[in-house]
């Protein structure tokens, strides 16, 4: 890596905002996710964090720039602050500010945190979805703006997830089963109406940690406007998350007494997801919750 030419193109996207430019001191490598590697870079002014992808990935870089900012905005919750995306030869690359960051902290402020993003709603006429469309991992996330969550969370979220299984080798039955679920899951909603909340959107353990002081920090957001009962089975499906995030959370936002029910559902999407991406156990994990879900409407679809 040439990281005098990279730091050029740094600088160029940086003038365009009217940001200083920045001298790079030194640099090293730091875990980074499944599809990009980032660096901590040392710069006469600060540390800044940079993740570099694939060229054709900055579309995915562009809108975790722009989630970034929402959730700033919301004036809720901390993350880092996105400076510039850009490219650089054969990289996308996306500059944040650099945080360092442990696995424990105030567990319960960090449910009050996501509580109190969620009371950002969105009261427009059509108000689930979000202003682009945008990714969850490497998937693209369909957000186009609907007036009805039951039907934006089957064609926006189910139907595209089981469309493209059957590009990744699923039987066919997944996908005729996963039909069937998006006709019934009006069941889940007779009484249950949800706001169309700020999302962070893949909210697992590792989007998620902590600063030095011990104050929650989140990252890596897919955000649109929906039911924030799809955060809350986001945290629970990988675990990670601990009972005084709950209760901080259900401190700020009291958890509706149907969540139980409705939390494999919103499971589901990622369990769908996670196949897509990585194959492996998650068909199966798939297959069993739409299976468990069907039985739960036997008696009143079928």
């Amino acid at each position: 890596m040439n990281w005098l030419e990279l730091s050029e193109s740094l600088n160029t996207q940086l003038a365009k905002q009217d940001l200083p430019p920045i001298h790079i001191l030194s640099t090293h490598a730091i875990s980074g996710g499944d599809s990009h590697t980032a660096y901590q870079l040392h710069t006469t002014a600060q540390n800044y964090f940079l993740k570099l992808a694939p060229l054709h990935q900055l579309p995915i870089l562009e809108a975790e720039q722009h989630n970034l900012n929402a959730l700033l905005q919301s004036n809720t919750l901390s993350c880092p602050t996105p400076y510039a995306t850009g490219t650089y030869q054969d990289h996308a690359w996306l500059l944040m500010e650099f945080i360092l960051l442990t696995p424990s902290g105030n567990e319960t402020q960090r449910g009050k945190d996501l509580a109190l993003m969620h009371h950002q709603i969105n009261r427009k006429p059509q108000p689930f979805g979000w202003f682009e469309d945008n990714f969850i991992g490497l998937t693209a996330q369909q957000n186009t703006w609907s007036s009805d969550w039951v039907h934006f969370y089957g064609q926006h979220r189910l139907l595209p997830q089981l469309e493209l299984s059957q590009l990744k080798g699923a039987p066919s039955t997944l996908y005729q089963s996963g039909r069937k679920l998006i006709n019934a899951l009006p069941f889940w909603f007779q009484d249950y109406q949800p706001e169309a909340s700020l999302l962070h959107g893949d909210l697992w353990a590792g989007n998620s940690a902590f600063n030095s002081e011990g104050e929650p920090i989140f990252f890596d957001p897919a955000c649109y406007y929906g039911d924030r009962e799809t955060d809350l089975a986001m945290t629970e499906l990988f675990h990670g998350f601990s009972p005084d995030f709950y209760q901080g959370y259900h401190e700020i936002f009291p958890i509706d007494s149907g969540y139980q029910q409705r939390k494999p559902l919103y499971q589901l999407y990622h369990q769908l997801n996670h196949f897509n991406l990585f194959g492996g156990t998650y068909l199966q994990q798939a297959e069993q919750s739409i299976q468990q879900l069907l039985q739960q409407t036997k008696h009143s679809f079928f």
